[in-house]
């Protein structure tokens, strides 16, 4: 990481500054002073999502006005090479969008909270490495991180920028081709939907350079299992905690609703701020529809060192 460019001190933390208590709607303003007086001496495990990541311009899966989306399942992806094509086309579009994506207000709040000793730890589903770059420290890639790649045979992990040099050599012109189509819509993850079947048809694949295996994003697909330590050390988080808050989660797949169930269940208090419903609002002590930038940024300012 440029530490010049994230604004990265000496000291490892962020040095961006957290702006100022946000200009809130009356109701919602009324619902983040509940959700203080409730996290205030309390330590925190924080469980961010997609919904953190549109302030900088990343599509979210699952949004009040995301479009319906069929992602690739590992199934789909190991098991046909064509799959594999249409992937890496759509990856490789997507990658040159996702890797000039900075942090938000939301990511920085997230970094302050941390710096303040607030937080237990952090735990997202996002694959953006948006809060690293923010300057946060005690993170779980629960999903993994876009910025390498792996190779399911000899299991080499290789940067995915390194990759990126390498496909546009095996594919000269073909990111100026697809955006000259415009047919290609950003989508999470750092893939893209691209509509050129002609284009997608002409692309080619690169293979381990090691041994000549199948490269894959290293992030979990649908279809595919969180390892078990990324698993278990966000389950120790959630168990240091004093409460749980899910910051643009839909809590959709049970990679993170399962931690809402077991704060829950220890007692614990959950607070959810997302906007739209989410699996998990039958178990939060407090659920605030708002903006996830706004209201982490407002919290990082008014919630007191511990």
């Amino acid at each position: 990481m440029d530490q010049r460019r994230h604004g990265v001190g000496l000291t490892g933390f962020a040095s961006l500054p957290v702006a100022g208590p946000a200009v809130l709607a009356g109701a919602d303003l009324e619902v983040l002073r509940r959700i203080r007086a409730l996290l205030t001496g309390k330590r925190i495990a924080l469980l961010t999502g997609a919904g953190l990541s549109t302030d900088s311009g990343i599509p979210d899966y699952r949004g009040p006005d995301s479009a319906p989306r069929s992602p690739m399942t590992y199934q789909e992806f190991v098991g046909d090479p064509a799959n594999r094509q249409r992937y890496w086309a759509r990856n490789h579009i997507g990658w040159s969008h996702l890797r000039h994506a900075d942090p938000n207000a939301g990511h920085r709040a997230a970094a302050e909270l941390e710096r303040r000793g607030l937080l237990t730890g952090l735990i997202t589903q996002n694959v953006d490495r948006l809060h690293e770059e923010a300057g946060s420290f005690n993170v779980v890639d629960l999903h993994g991180r876009f910025d390498q790649v792996v190779c399911l045979e000899c299991r080499r992990i290789f940067s995915r920028r390194l990759l990126a040099g390498v496909l546009e050599e095996l594919n000269p012109g073909f990111l100026e081709k697809a955006s000259a189509s415009g047919l290609v819509e950003m989508a999470p993850d750092a893939d893209s939907t691209v509509e050129d079947q002609t284009l997608i048809g002409s692309f080619v694949v690169a293979v381990c350079p090691a041994c000549g295996g199948t490269l894959k994003p290293d992030f979990v697909y649908f279809g595919e299992n969180v390892p078990k330590d990324r698993v278990a050390r966000s389950y120790s988080i959630v168990d240091e905690a004093d409460a749980l808050l899910v910051a643009g989660s839909s809590l959709t797949v049970m990679s993170g609703l399962r931690f809402v169930r077991h704060a829950a269940n220890d007692g614990k208090p959950v607070v959810i701020i997302n906007r739209g419903a989410t699996r998990g609002d039958d178990r939060a002590t407090i659920k605030l529809h708002a903006g996830v930038s706004e209201s982490l940024g407002w919290l990082a300012v008014e919630l007191p060192y511990l």
